[in-house]
């Protein structure tokens, strides 16, 4: 019993595929050069990244479906609007997912719409 239960073991750790997925943020006076992270674990590759507006949330959402993320998530500042925008940029490539506040407390409840566009 002991090798079967070896074998299915490694049989589901080959399985398992790393997800490569992405969190973006929008933040006023944020610099998308450089705020960037990688966390890696052993089940998900995250890409974070920071954008100052949703064009440059948009662009970077592009490059990373480019770069084969199959999942990006926006933070709640995203408004609908900003949402549509990002999923229709990378429609076929990757999923979008949001966080949603009705107003973001980080941005003296407004939402991103009304900031961004």
């Amino acid at each position: 019993m002991f090798i079967k239960e070896a074998l299915y073991s490694r049989y589901q750790e080959e399985m398992i595929m790393k997800v490569n997925a992405a969190f973006i943020f929008v933040a006023p006076e944020t610099d998308s050069k450089t705020s960037r992270a990688v966390i890696e674990t052993p089940v998900l590759i995250l890409n974070v990244i920071g954008v100052k507006n949703y064009e440059e949330g948009v662009a970077a959402a592009v490059q990373m479906a480019d770069s084969g993320v199959k999942a990006i998530e926006l933070c709640a500042g995203f408004g609908n609007e900003g949402i549509a925008m990002v999923s229709k940029a990378v429609k076929g490539k990757a999923c979008v997912g949001a966080v949603r506040f009705d107003h973001h407390p980080g941005f003296d409840f407004k939402s991103g719409d009304e900031l961004f566009q």
